[in-house]
């Protein structure tokens, strides 16, 4: 099994992708303003359980030095602008995608402008065009 993820910005949405199908969606808080989440591609490098503090159940580091995808301890906090700059996922929603995907997943990080601007880049990814 080939897993990928997407995380809209805007929709504050994870998508968890198997074999370039959307399997799951969970909602994110995201970076402030003046701390935001970086847009790119990136790799989950590293998993730490329990890693303590704002960061929840699980810890799962990204190639890009500081920035990763974690837990929380403020669920008031999903779905807003709140974090430093990581993806934050309620601990449930977390231990559930670390167990799915290995070290090494793809995580695509970026603004969509539109909710169809997300749809058509879901459809590149499974090689269908929008028609």
């Amino acid at each position: 099994m080939a897993y990928s993820i997407i995380v809209s910005l805007n929709q504050r949405q994870l998508y968890l992708l198997e074999n370039n199908r959307v399997v799951r969606g969970y909602p994110v808080g995201i970076g402030k303003i003046l701390t935001a989440t970086p847009s790119g591609t990136f790799r989950i490098i590293n998993k730490a359980p329990n890693p303590g503090g704002p960061f929840g159940a699980m810890w799962m580091g990204l190639d890009k030095p500081h920035y990763g995808i974690h837990g929380t301890n403020d669920p008031g906090s999903i779905g807003k602008q709140v974090s430093k700059g990581c993806i934050r996922m309620y601990n449930p929603d977390v231990l559930e995608l670390s167990r799915l995907v290995p070290i090494g997943t793809m995580v695509t990080i970026r603004t969509f402008q539109t909710h169809l601007e997300l749809c058509f880049e879901l459809n590149q990814r499974v090689g269908n065009p929008l028609l």
